[in-house]
C-alpha cells in the first residue's frame, strides 16, 4: 500500500512540474537563454538581437532530429546574410538535450551543424532552457525576429525556408 502511495504522490510531482511550464506563445518575448557552448563559453541569446533567429531544442540521440539537421544546416547556409523585415541575417540557436558533452560534440560535427550558437547545461531533460520554453518533445523550435518575438513554432522540413521568405525583405525598383 505504502509503495502505491509513493508511485501515485511520484506521478502526480512528475505531471505538475511538465503542466506547469508553460510554452512561450506567437507574439510573446523570447525568454532570455544563457547557457555554456561546447568549448566553454557562456552564450545569450540575447546577443542575436538583430537578427532572426531560430531556437532549435535538439539532442543527439533524438533520430527525427538527426534527419532534420540536414535541413537547417541548408537553410542556414541559404538565408544566414539575407536582410529580413525582422533583422539582418539568420541564425541558429541551438540548446542541445544531451547529458554526455562528447556525443553532443560529435553530433555537431558528424551532422556539419556549422553556426556558432550551440548550447547546453548537459542536464538532458531538465535542462533550464528546455523548461522555461515547456519542451515536451524534441525536436521542437521557436522562430523569433530581430526585436526578440516569437513568430512562428516548430517549423521543420519546407516550412521553415517557406517563412524565412516571407519575412525576406523585398526591395522594389522604381524607373
Amino acid at each position: 500500500m505504502f509503495g502505491k502511495l509513493i508511485l501515485v504522490i511520484f506521478i502526480l510531482v512528475q505531471f505538475t512540474s511538465v503542466a506547469g511550464s508553460q510554452t512561450p506563445a506567437i507574439g510573446q518575448k523570447a525568454p532570455e537563454i544563457e547557457q555554456t557552448s561546447p568549448d566553454g563559453k557562456v552564450l545569450k541569446l540575447s546577443s542575436l538581437r538583430g537578427k532572426v533567429v531560430l531556437i532549435d531544442f535538439w539532442a543527439s540521440w533524438c533520430g527525427p532530429c538527426r534527419k532534420e539537421n540536414p535541413n537547417l544546416v541548408r537553410v542556414y547556409n541559404k538565408y544566414k546574410d539575407e536582410e529580413f523585415r525582422g533583422g539582418k541575417g539568420f541564425e541558429i540557436f541551438s540548446v542541445s538535450l544531451d547529458m554526455k558533452k562528447s556525443y553532443w560534440i560529435k553530433a555537431i560535427e558528424d551532422d556539419g551543424l556549422s553556426w556558432p550558437y550551440h548550447v547546453s547545461d548537459l542536464k538532458g531533460w531538465r535542462n533550464e532552457a528546455a523548461k522555461l520554453y515547456g519542451i515536451k518533445f524534441v525536436p521542437s523550435n521557436f522562430l523569433i525576429d530581430g526585436d526578440g518575438n516569437i513568430i512562428a513554432v516548430n517549423l521543420r522540413g519546407d516550412r521553415l525556408e517557406a517563412q524565412l521568405k516571407k519575412l525576406k525583405k523585398k526591395y522594389f525598383f522604381w524607373w
